[in-house]
């Protein structure tokens, strides 16, 4: 059981120091049958995806959660991948967190959300990867926003999911350390939460399958979800389903969904 939710909990002795971590890692899968399809979708992803396009959503992370942005470093690197850490502080006119920032609820998309936030960081690193022989290539981004202050990241994590092209997400959210009431009482969270899936829209949950983990009495949530529905069209590269045959599409709607259950379920299927 929580203490009791942020509005329940009354004046604290000092800063709240609570410690809220939110790691977003979102997949994309492609197939690219031949080396210049390879290489013309990895590309692509450094185009979409570069450092300069990564800052502006970290920003508007920021923005969401009511962040002060003190300095941004980034890079792109060679041959492929970018990164992008931001660290934040709480915003100097920032008065008492609304009530909407503890309801249990999808974040905006993005808006102005002013909170209490300090000593916080928000960081990307992407992942463009491929199959050495069976022609899937994959693409991962890491996101990782934490927070001290009364605020949960989790009102970022609708803004995120829009942000990106994802097949495939495994979000985790914890809460670290503890803050005190006046009467020295210890609070190890101030918010009440059961569920990743509550901060997540009811029509991007009817597009997934989604399988929970959760360690309550640690605090600890953890959120695993695969794209449902399956067009083969949707993962080709520069080519379409009609230049294909009925054996060819099957195969490859084959590896294609094994890649998917094999990041999903975090384990190799049929000892590969």
């Amino acid at each position: 059981m929580l203490e009791g939710n942020q509005k329940e909990v009354g004046p604290l002795h000092g800063f709240n120091n609570l410690t809220k971590s939110l790691s977003f890692n979102m997949y994309d899968i492609c197939y690219t049958e031949t080396k210049e399809e390879r290489e013309a979708y990895l590309e692509y992803i450094d185009g979409q995806y570069n450092a300069e396009r990564l800052t502006n959503i970290l920003q508007n992370v920021a923005r969401i959660i009511g962040a002060h942005i003190l300095n941004v470093a980034k890079q792109d690197f060679v041959p492929q991948g970018a990164s992008v850490t931001m660290l934040v502080s709480e915003e100097e006119d920032a008065g008492d967190a609304p009530p909407e920032a503890f309801e249990e609820s999808p974040g905006p998309i993005p808006g102005s959300v002013v909170t209490q936030l300090d000593k916080s960081h928000i960081t990307v690193h992407t992942y463009p990867e491929f199959h050495p022989d069976e022609g899937i290539s994959t693409f991962r981004a890491d996101i990782d926003v934490s927070t001290c202050g009364e605020i949960s990241p989790l009102k970022a994590l609708n803004y995120l999911i829009q942000s990106f092209e994802t097949d495939v997400m495994t979000i985790d959210y914890r809460v670290r350390g503890f803050t005190r009431k006046i009467n020295g009482h210890k609070l190890f969270i101030d918010h009440e939460i059961n569920s990743i899936q509550n901060y997540i829209p009811d029509e991007v949950k009817e597009l997934f399958q989604m399988i929970d983990v959760n360690v309550y009495q640690e605090n600890i949530f953890h959120t695993k979800c695969k794209r449902k529905k399956f067009d083969l069209d949707d993962y080709l590269f520069h080519r379409n389903s009609e230049q294909l045959s009925e054996e060819e599409k099957a195969v490859i709607s084959d590896k294609l969904k094994m890649e998917m259950d094999e990041i999903f379920y975090g384990k190799n299927i049929n000892g590969n």
